[in-house]
């Protein structure tokens, strides 16, 4: 068998290529839109990809099914209860998928008795619950292997969580409904599966798409029975309100991607962006409705950028925080280091942002050569303003906590209000511009992308806390 995991660290995702290298026939699973890597490796092993499975319609990327089913006249393929704008092969609950030699069936046409087969086999589970076209595979190297060598849970179980069931909410299906789907999709399938059997998972640490995922990309089942907390002991009444409490806020863009995944999408523009000067930048701002992307290091935004402009640094998890400050089907000029456009624009192709109308090389110059333009991020350190806390409220400042509900519920700074910063585009309006507002997070990145937004919608009196408040605030 050759079974390949790809991990896409900025996203937490992972796909897999998985074949028998005896019969060359191999299926793709929830890929990224980027698929040379793929092909190239499926081509070195020997393998031919003849079917790309999605275990569900995502919604944080958007997914390669249509570019890997272009280039290499795969089918593509979902769970039964999708429905897409594009042809599929619905997989059912319990169907086989032999990647090895199938049964020989008996018939009197042929004469031939029943052979069980041989091979790598994958076997569909419908396991509705994040979505309701939630399926998982469950992996063998042999038909018959009474211990499967693995399952691909998707986001129907993580290492260390579940998914989260809210996320269709808004499609007539109400959180604590999609919660019993999942309950009973852990308990009767999965967890029906040998405690030996390997679980590989979609996403890792950092996704939104739950809340508690360990930074481990692979476990078994006997682990997340004995460690996962939503696999503990419980009624289902119990396990419907904890998994439907304390979810992280949703970037922006989910609902973007999960309409492209499933309704189709225009194939990747591998092209890198054209070169703009600043004045061409400024203009694409002011008469296109560009958002200006500061895509460099922190402390190079922080020390100088181009006032107006919005921030998510290329070290960090870029795409998911540029999909949470900008509005999908915004155009983007990029001011990104040198060399670094084409990585920028390729992890924006990633969530479905291809309206990236250029770039401008080398911005910290251009940026020096027009003081007249930029400003400087006002920030502090926490040792300095502990002091002062709780502020006066005769001061009138707005201490806004950006982080997750599930982190503020460990503590915060006296005072702070919580605005996550995936909902702090939305709920803007709930914060008075004329007033002075300190944000911070856990570390100081995701506050000072908070910062940026607020002074782009007008916000005169910005501060954010640099080292933010660390692992220091409990209970």
């Amino acid at each position: 068998m050759h079974f390949a995991q790809y991990y896409l660290d900025c996203l937490s995702q992972a796909s897999y290529l998985i074949g028998d290298e005896k019969t060359g026939r191999a299926v793709l699973v929830d890929p990224r839109r980027d698929i040379d890597t793929y092909l190239a490796d499926a081509e070195a092993a020997g393998l031919r990809i003849e079917l790309v499975i999605e275990t569900h319609v995502h919604a944080d990327f958007l997914s390669g099914h249509l570019e890997a089913a272009r280039a290499t006249g795969a089918e593509i393929a979902f769970g039964e209860a999708a429905e897409t704008g594009f042809p599929i092969r619905r997989l059912h609950d319990g169907e086989r998928l032999y990647l090895g030699i199938p049964p020989t069936p008996y018939g009197p046409e042929t004469g031939e008795e029943s052979g069980p087969g041989s091979g790598v086999t994958l076997t569909v589970l419908a396991t509705p619950g994040h979505t309701l076209e939630s399926i998982c595979l469950v992996i063998r190297e042999n038909p018959d292997d009474e211990i499967p060598f693995g399952v691909l849970t998707g986001d129907t179980l993580f290492v260390g969580d579940v998914g989260r069931p809210d996320l269709l909410s808004a499609a007539g299906h109400s959180p604590q409904d999609m919660a019993v789907r999942l309950h009973r999709s852990l308990h009767t399938k999965l967890l029906a599966l040998p405690d030996a059997t390997r679980i590989f998972p979609a996403h890792g640490a950092g996704s939104a798409c739950g809340r508690n995922i360990s930074t481990e990309t692979s476990s078994t089942i006997g682990d997340q029975r004995r460690l996962n907390y939503a696999l503990q002991p419980m009624t289902q009444d119990e396990f419907v309100r904890l998994v439907t409490a304390g979810q992280p806020a949703a970037p922006g863009y989910f609902a973007h991607d999960a309409a492209l995944n499933r309704d189709g999408h225009p194939p990747r523009d591998p092209a890198p962006p054209a070169p703009l000067t600043l004045a061409e930048a400024l203009t694409a701002r002011d008469e296109h409705g560009a958002a200006l992307l500061d895509c460099r290091p922190a402390a190079a935004y922080a020390r100088a950028h181009l006032a107006g402009s919005l921030h998510a640094g290329l070290d960090t998890r870029f795409a998911e925080y540029a999909g949470t400050v900008i509005a999908p089907g915004t155009p983007i000029v990029l001011l990104a280091d040198p060399g670094t456009e084409h990585e920028a624009r390729l992890r924006l192709a990633r969530i479905g942002y291809d309206r990236v109308l250029g770039h401008l090389p080398d911005p910290s110059t251009a940026l020096a050569d027009a003081p007249d333009l930029t400003r400087p991020s006002h920030r502090v350190r926490l040792a300095d303003l502990l002091p002062r806390l709780p502020f006066d409220p005769a001061a009138g400042i707005q201490l806004i906590d950006v982080r997750n509900p599930a982190e503020y519920a460990t503590g915060a700074l006296p005072g702070a209000r919580n605005i996550p910063l995936a909902a702090l585009p939305a709920r803007t309006a709930e914060l008075d511009p004329a007033r002075p507002v300190v944000l911070y997070c856990r570390s100081g990145n995701r506050s000072l992308i908070a910062s940026a937004l607020l002074e782009s919608r007008g916000f005169r009196d910005v501060t954010d806390i640099a080292d933010g408040c660390g692992e220091s605030l409990t209970g």
